[in-house]
């Protein structure tokens, strides 16, 4: 078979310049898409499943498995957990255990005020630092217990919808009936605790009136996970579950398949529009080169070897669109804040989203060109070197 040179596809996209830029932009716009519910769906999965750490085990009341919040347990938990299982990881003397309180309140910015910005409060120990490693302090200090003192994540205020300075060290939030002054700001970057608010925890007790727990977070050191089992297995007076902390993210991430789903298919449906326009767009441009692909076959070349000819020209069109739309995504969505129900996560543009990206431009270049070349080229060729 016979095919026609590859610069001749090449000229081709610059016969109708005007053409070339909608079906370029065209393309963009539907990988684009793509690229922003693959960087959704991979934001969420990092947040909730791949930054956690698969040596902590998350302790807390039986029957409340999927939600902290609910989670109740004695506030003696901590100490018992420390003294009873032994080979929990520790440093100088110290376990890395962490009693923890989950919560979410609406935060004011003074007491008479009308704005309310729900927030997600921890209530913690200077252990939690030891446990979460991902945690790094970027400003400021700890909050020190007793003197209504807090520590804001860096997506605190995505969370909060307010901008990044109402939130700045030195500055206030009024919740729980009282004032709370900001002494640092930390960053857990990819985790659900950088959109929070941590309070020591024997004050966020004190301002909720709450004398119980709703977890306790233990890092494993030469004990496994068996252990801990077996720990709540035997104190059944305490009414206890572990769970270990990527499991219980994996199913909170369950929990959330339908919003998964329901951007996929906004965005499939979406594609599906661009690539039926450009069925028409296609069979539009084609229908004026019917006499050429006429005279290409009178010249010997067969139909196969010009629809090669037209997928070339398709795929140059679609990889330069793709390649637009890889780079907006880079430059305008990746990192860009997203809040959902326990907080916040950020928009993911890796490799794995720009493949797919690619993948996507790929089947838009291939797809989009078939059915109106092969419509086009069914023309005897008299009919064909005939038309207008």
């Amino acid at each position: 078979m016979r095919i026609l040179p590859f610069d001749y596809s090449v000229r081709n996209l610059g016969r109708s310049p005007k053409r070339l830029i909608l079906t370029v932009l065209a393309g963009a716009l539907v990988v684009g898409l793509v690229i922003v519910a693959a960087a959704f769906v991979r934001g969420m999965e990092q947040s909730l499943v791949v930054a956690t750490d698969r040596s902590n085990v998350i302790l807390l009341a039986a029957g409340s498995e999927e939600s902290l919040e609910r989670s109740q347990i004695p506030s003696g938990t901590a100490g018992l957990v420390a003294g009873g299982i032994g080979g929990i990881k520790s440093r100088l003397g110290v376990s890395y255990v962490s009693p923890e309180v989950h919560v979410a309140l609406f935060a004011r910015p003074e007491e008479n005020a009308q704005a309310e910005w729900r927030t997600m409060l921890r209530g913690v120990t200077q252990e939690a630092l030891l446990v979460y490693p991902r945690v790094r302090i970027v400003e400021g200090r700890m909050p020190v217990p007793g003197k209504d003192e807090i520590m804001v994540g860096s997506l605190a205020a995505e969370m909060m919808a307010v901008p990044q300075e109402r939130l700045n060290v030195g500055s206030s939030l009024w919740f729980a009936n009282r004032s709370w002054r900001i002494v640092g700001r930390f960053g857990a970057r990819g985790t659900v605790m950088d959109a929070e608010v941590w309070v020591p925890l024997t004050d966020l007790q004190i301002a909720t009136k709450r004398d119980t727990l709703s977890c306790v977070v233990v890092k494993l050191g030469d004990a496994e996970f068996g252990d801990i089992d077996l720990f709540t297995k035997q104190r059944l007076d305490l009414a206890l579950t572990a769970t270990p902390e990527a499991e219980y993210y994996a199913s909170v991430m369950k929990f959330y398949r339908p919003v998964q789903a329901m951007v996929w298919i906004t965005a499939l449906l979406v594609a599906l529009a661009g690539l039926l326009g450009g069925f028409n767009t296609m069979f539009a441009a084609f229908a004026a080169r019917i006499r050429e692909f006429g005279m290409l076959q009178s010249l010997g070349y067969s139909r196969p070897a010009i629809m090669l000819s037209l997928v070339q020209e398709s795929l140059l069109a679609s990889a330069a669109g793709t390649l637009v739309a890889s780079l907006l995504a880079l430059i305008a969505i990746n990192g860009q804040a997203v809040r959902f129900s326990m907080g916040v996560f950020e928009l993911v543009v890796d490799h794995r989203v720009l493949i797919f990206g690619a993948l996507a431009g790929l089947l838009i270049g291939l797809v989009g060109v078939v059915p109106p070349a092969w419509r086009c080229l069914r023309l005897p060729i008299p009919e064909a070197l005939k038309a207008a």
